[in-house]
């Protein structure tokens, strides 16, 4: 489903009550619900970067929500995972900012809203990998999406659900819209945290016990 489409369907289902920008802040409201229920790997995404001799801090990207991993590659192009810690934690463990106690790092942590702090500070040159949480492009800014072309809805009655209980709506008609909300979330979550999480090989096919 794309945006024209799924604002015509939010209009006809709301008798044409609301204005387009309304419509719009009432999707943007359901992806954002249901992107915070859900690991979808369209979530994910990930950067290189590079660490600096000397200097502790790396910057994060502007569209950074959280952190799933941070790995140093060293000379030898071998992956080093960092451990999340806390700025204090960094901060007691490595006081000294003399080159002498430089070396590869081993932790990071969030140092505020746009960098990330690591401790030992780095010796040389580090390439990094940041594998991160963020919010992708939503359906009103690009048209379509990839929650509108595998789960189109899930995105509708969320939208419906943003608008119903602004517009405080009938309570038989928003239980009507929670249940088949719940019911299409159950199915994007048995993809997100079940089926993209496992395979055939490992875990073996999905069966349901037969009476």
């Amino acid at each position: 489903m794309n945006y024209t489409d799924l604002v015509t369907q939010i209009q006809d289902y709301t008798e044409n009550q609301f204005s387009t920008t309304e419509v719009d802040t009432f999707i943007q409201q359901a992806e954002q619900r249901i992107y915070n229920q859900v690991q979808l790997p369209a979530l994910r995404k990930n950067v290189t970067g590079t660490l600096t001799a000397g200097n502790k801090y790396l910057a994060m990207p502007s569209n950074w929500l959280a952190t799933f991993s941070l790995a140093v590659i060293n000379g030898d192009n071998e992956y080093h995972y960092l451990l999340n810690k806390d700025v204090n934690f960094i901060r007691e463990s490595y006081p000294d900012t003399d080159s002498d106690f430089f070396a590869e790092p081993e932790y990071y942590a969030v140092f505020d809203n746009s960098a990330f702090i690591v401790g030992p500070t780095p010796n040389a040159s580090y390439n990094v990998e940041l594998h991160y949480f963020y919010y992708p492009t939503s359906i009103v800014e690009d048209g379509t999406s990839w929650l509108g072309d595998n789960f189109s809805s899930t995105l509708l009655y969320g939208s419906l659900l943003e608008a119903y209980t602004y517009m405080k709506g009938e309570a038989d008609v928003m239980n009507v819209y929670k249940a088949r909300y719940d019911e299409a979330m159950i199915l994007l979550k048995q993809l997100s945290d079940g089926k993209d999480r496992q395979d055939a090989y490992r875990s073996g096919q999905v069966r349901y016990p037969v009476k």
